[in-house]
């Protein structure tokens, strides 16, 4: 099985603004298929922004809607997959949200953050119920989680015994927790034996600023590729047989022992 051509983007677009923000995606989607990519991961929040405070129930739509209609067209008429971040409305509650859609512009997959951080996002959002969320593409598993969540392990972790191949994490890390880019992540694919594409805003938005450091890195605990502080888009390969061969190496998921430290919480 071929590698999988992977595009990350690091930008915050222009928040507050979904038509630019498209735009920009499309623009991203047709420099990364030229690059041979078939997925293009942007953002936690790409389509409206992150900091955008009152206007995030007016800017949240359906998993459906016309931003999820949006990116669909740009999949399918570039030939790639795209994971997009969005406020999603589900009736009176709003998710933080991030949705696969397919190289034939078909939904594939959608998530719901579930640990949410900060003031602001606990204000908005309600936190989702699903920890793991998977889709197939082009013979590997996809899972996805969103920034915070890839900070607790057993998230992580939960993924791995499902089967997941690729961890996608659209996120908007700022200052100063730039070690979550640095060091968890690389740890996080190590300890659980898969790529992580760790996909990052970047630069000041409202009260935030953002630290980019976006990555791609490997069941080695290697990083392949790595985005500086600025507007970026990176092109890294997920190689199966790469993770084949780190799995048959790695004793870490053969060996665990659950019921030494299983959680009654």
């Amino acid at each position: 099985m071929p590698p999988l051509r992977t595009a990350l983007l690091q930008s915050s677009g222009r928040p507050g603004a979904v038509a630019e923000n498209l735009k920009a995606l499309d623009e991203a989607a047709a420099r990364a298929a030229a690059a041979g990519a078939r997925l293009l991961v942007s953002p936690e929040l790409f389509l409206s922004g992150y900091a955008i405070g009152d206007a995030v129930p007016e800017l949240a739509e359906p998993a459906d809607g016309p931003g999820a209609r949006a990116v669909a067209g740009i999949a399918a008429h570039h030939g790639l997959a795209v994971l997009y971040g969005y406020p999603e409305r589900d009736g009176e509650r709003i998710f933080n949200a991030a949705q696969l859609i397919g190289p034939d512009g078909a939904p594939l997959a959608n998530y719901r953050k579930t640990h949410l951080f900060g003031c602001f996002e606990q204000k908005w959002f309600t936190p989702g119920s699903e920890p793991v969320v998977q889709a197939r593409l082009d013979g590997l598993t996809l899972g996805l989680l969103i920034c915070y969540d890839v900070e607790f392990p057993e998230n992580v972790r939960a993924h791995a015994l499902a089967g997941t191949d690729l961890l996608l994490v659209p996120t908007a890390q700022m200052h100063p927790f730039q070690f979550v880019a640095e060091s968890v992540v690389p740890v996080r694919a190590f300890e659980s034996q898969m790529y992580v594409a760790y996909v990052n805003r970047t630069g000041e938005e409202g009260e935030f600023e953002f630290v980019g450091l976006s990555c791609l890195a490997g069941p080695d605990g290697a990083v392949r590729t790595r985005a500086g502080r600025g507007e970026e888009l990176l092109v890294g390969d997920v190689d199966p047989a790469l993770l084949d061969a780190s799995r048959a190496a790695n004793p870490y998921l053969r060996d665990r022992r659950p019921g030494l430290y299983g959680s009654p919480a």
